[in-house]
């Protein structure tokens, strides 16, 4: 009697879990427009400037860079490399020292 009772519960057991015995709705990929905000401001000029606009301009505005606050070389030296490294910004190998001192010299403590 109770091998007859098992396949019953079974049943009963697997038609109460959500979604059990239907295929599962087709992945659907839909367009989406972003509008990034635009700032007008431009580095200033300087060593090192046309690095600094080619590396970093893709991901931040020029404002967003000039509001940092004042860093030590050092601290640029992480940030530039957090950006690569983490971030994968595409930066130039040799750019690397030009943006660093650019930055540093813009916005930092030394």
């Amino acid at each position: 009697m109770h091998r007859a009772i098992l396949p019953a519960i079974v049943l009963v057991g697997l038609a109460m879990i959500p979604g059990a015995g239907y295929a599962e709705a087709p992945l659907e990929l839909k367009s989406v427009t972003v509008e990034l905000p635009y700032g007008d401001k431009n580095f200033p000029p300087g060593p090192g400037q046309e690095a600094v606009s080619r590396a970093c301009i893709f991901c931040h505005s020029a404002d967003m860079v000039l509001y940092q606050p004042a860093l030590s070389k050092s601290a640029w030296t992480k940030i530039v490399d957090k950006m690569i490294n983490v971030y994968k910004a595409p930066v130039l190998p040799e750019d690397i020292p030009a943006i660093i001192d650019y930055l540093t010299q813009l916005a930092g403590t030394e």
